[in-house]
């Protein structure tokens, strides 16, 4: 289980610093274009790496079905997510996105993976302080643009979710580069392109960095995550969550984003069950 701890707890920085970064640019360029641009960048990041992997010999129909998956529910979520931060918090937003890996770690259960006992409670401390992240204070100039925010996050996470566990099953198969693959080619084919195509593909200077990070810690996060996987998808996925926290201790950093005690304490909840995790798994 070490090995899936590590990975995933790695996983999630990298989600976090990629959120961070696409939420700014999505803010300056919109969701669309983002999508697009971190797709792109992160093929471009992986061509060299498929040069150099393996050819894929487990790639048959299942295979095929679980990357079709893998791929669609990414573009989605990262689509649902990009237009959640334009209308919300990070803060709000990461949390709630961030429970995509309790959606993981119940497909995993639900497809016959058994979790022991200990591993089962850290994993549910782990929920709980995601949802208590995830609440935020209310002000009263601000109640239109969390409910405008939060139905393209609980979007972006189930979608994500499913992506997770897609990738968990084709990554135990299939080379890493191959099983982190679909989300660039399908956010590039079925967004990049027909925003191309009808002259809508922006970019500004002030975005351009912020959407090669993000590119580039979307496939380090992917990679990460199904090398985990292949060890335990439920733990690795759960622990993904960890970048709800991230992003929003980034935020705040950052965006000068407030958090309240009841997120702090979600905060210091998800440090305790990812401590009582790890001690399972020695």
């Amino acid at each position: 289980m070490t090995q899936g701890v590590v990975a995933g707890a790695g996983a999630a920085l990298a989600f976090g610093v990629s959120t961070l970064c696409s939420a700014r640019a999505s803010r300056a360029i919109g969701a669309g274009p983002t999508l697009s641009w971190v797709a792109v960048i992160g093929l471009l990041i992986l061509l060299p790496l498929l040069a150099v992997s393996d050819a894929p010999a487990g790639l048959d129909a299942t295979a095929v079905g679980w990357l079709a998956l893998a791929g669609t529910g990414n573009a989605a979520g990262l689509l649902f997510a990009y237009r959640a931060v334009r209308r919300a918090k990070v803060g709000i937003v990461a949390p709630i996105l961030s429970t995509e890996g309790a959606v993981a770690a119940v497909l995993a259960v639900i497809g016959g993976q058994v979790l022991p006992t200990a591993a089962a409670v850290a994993l549910a401390v782990i929920a709980m302080g995601v949802v208590l992240a995830g609440i935020a204070r209310a002000h009263p100039d601000t109640g239109r643009t969390v409910a405008a925010g939060v139905p393209w996050a609980l979007a972006g996470a189930v979608s994500f979710g499913a992506s997770l566990y897609a990738t968990g099953r084709a990554g135990a198969v299939l080379p890493l580069a191959w099983a982190i693959l679909p989300p660039r080619v399908v956010g590039g084919v079925a967004v990049a392109v027909p925003l191309a195509l009808t002259r809508r593909l922006r970019i500004s200077r002030a975005a351009a960095p912020l959407v090669a990070a993000a590119a580039a810690c979307e496939v380090a996060g992917f990679a990460l995550y199904a090398f985990g996987a292949r060890e335990d998808i439920a733990v690795t996925a759960v622990l993904v969550s960890l970048f709800g926290a991230v992003a929003a201790l980034l935020a705040r950093v950052v965006f000068r984003e407030r958090l309240s005690r009841t997120q702090l304490a979600g905060i210091a909840t998800i440090v305790v069950g990812v401590a009582g995790l790890s001690l399972t798994g020695s």
